[in-house]
């Protein structure tokens, strides 16, 4: 029998769900001298694959309920930009070579005798998200289309025509709260320098954007690659004279929003430019992304579900992009493991940090884990018998609204890059 207070089994009518609550004794992230945060922004070759993909999959989802009133089969998570060519020039260059974003893994393409246009469908998701989001890029000219979508295999489709849809694979994830002063800063700078006030300020800036944070101890150290469209910079001089007033930008927005949480800030942006070089010594794109000319993208390689990479914390290693809100536990629970923590943090008072942590088995309900754990980090004279039972009432209460989270998934309402 397992210790008394950490594996428990509940049964509630036929759901059974096993619940495991522990503390966790580590030093809470915040008072950690080092903390590496990253975030891709939406130009990125890896963001543009995430963020797509999940429009193909919101665009699938809403196809089938309007053609026969259910979610079908799909997996799109697996996808890859590759690279397009450009001669870059001041005042302006050219696209030699089309970018080309390849579609793959599986989708239902006909059911009920009904032939479902999967191609059609999947192509024009992708250029709406284009449309929406990328300025410079015109879809019908700058990006080509291989969709290399096939049916999935039998088993998994099977899992959707069961009386009660399990978990098509069998698949960790883990979330975690509250986030970090650090990643709430990530996050805030990238996000501020894509709004659209700041592209109206300076229209030269791309959207291609990663922002690496680095504290020591309280200080803290943006180093920021961001791409600059080489139509709105004539020559050399121009570029640094840009770049000098984005920076200066940039440090005042980060000392109006955050400069109280850190000692120190310091900023810095494209550090690979170097005067004299000309065009080899800035960063200048066509298009506002590396993509058009020097850096591919692949699903799975960029913000984790919360919009950072938070290499101080456990990652799950599923992309979440993609994937079908039905019965990919893929997706579902690593949105699930962040809204749970969040949840349990926000209405158990007296801890520090929470991690969540959900397991599936293959065929297993989605809404009954393996197991569904929940480690935290106490407050000073706090005990774990004491928030025991409101956490796993909080776990309960999560597990039971999959059913929601699943249907706002499948409407694109959750953002999971």
């Amino acid at each position: 029998m397992p210790p008394a207070g950490l594996l428990r089994e509940r049964k509630m009518g036929k759901t059974t769900r096993n619940l495991f609550v522990d503390e966790l004794k580590q030093t809470p992230i915040e008072e950690q001298k080092l903390e590496i945060v990253e975030r891709k922004g939406k130009g990125h070759p890896d963001y543009i694959c995430d963020a797509i993909m999940d429009r193909v999959s919101v665009a699938l989802c809403s196809e089938y309920l309007k053609r026969f009133g259910t979610i079908l089969h799909h997996n799109v998570d697996k996808s890859l930009l590759v690279a397009g060519e450009a001669e870059i020039r001041f005042g302006g260059g050219r696209v030699l070579k089309p970018m080309l974003l390849v579609f793959g893994d599986r989708a239902t393409f006909e059911f009920q005798g009904e032939v479902i246009p999967l191609e059609e469908i999947v192509v024009k998701a992708a250029k709406d998200w284009f449309r929406e989001n990328m300025r410079f890029v015109d879809p019908e000219e700058h990006v080509k289309y291989q969709v290399e979508l096939k049916p999935g295999s039998p088993s998994l489709v099977d899992i959707f025509k069961r009386e009660k849809i399990g978990a098509n694979d069998t698949s960790a994830a883990v979330g975690y709260a509250p986030m970090s002063k650090t990643e709430m800063a990530v996050l805030e700078v990238e996000k501020f320098i894509n709004s659209p006030e700041f592209k109206k300020e300076f229209p030269e800036t791309g959207e291609d954007v990663k922002v690496m944070g680095l504290r020591l101890c309280d200080r803290l150290e943006l180093t920021i690659a961001m791409a600059f469209v080489d139509r709105f910079i004539g020559d050399e001089k121009a570029y640094f004279r840009a770049k000098e007033e984005v920076l200066e930008r940039l440090r005042e927005f980060a000392q109006e929003e955050f400069g109280d949480r850190f000692s120190e800030i310091g900023i810095h942006l494209n550090v690979l430019d170097e005067t004299g070089r000309g065009i080899h010594g800035v960063y200048l794109t066509v298009l506002g992304t590396s993509a058009d000319s020097g850096d591919s993208g692949q699903v799975g390689r960029g913000n984790r579900v919360n919009g950072v990479i938070p290499l101080n914390r456990p990652m799950c290693s599923e992309a979440a992009a993609g994937k079908n809100p039905v019965s990919h536990v893929g997706k579902i629970y690593n949105i699930l493991t962040h809204k749970m923590a969040e949840a349990i943090y926000e209405r158990v008072p007296g801890l520090r940090e929470v991690y969540v942590w959900l397991l599936s088995q293959i065929g297993r309900p989605v809404d009954e884990p393996l197991i569904a754990a929940s480690q935290v980090v106490l407050e000073p004279g706090t005990r774990l018998s004491e928030v025991e039972e409101e956490i796993k009432a909080v776990m309960e209460d999560e597990l039971d609204s999959i059913r929601e989270l699943s249907w706002r998934l499948a409407r694109g309402e959750i953002p999971i890059c």
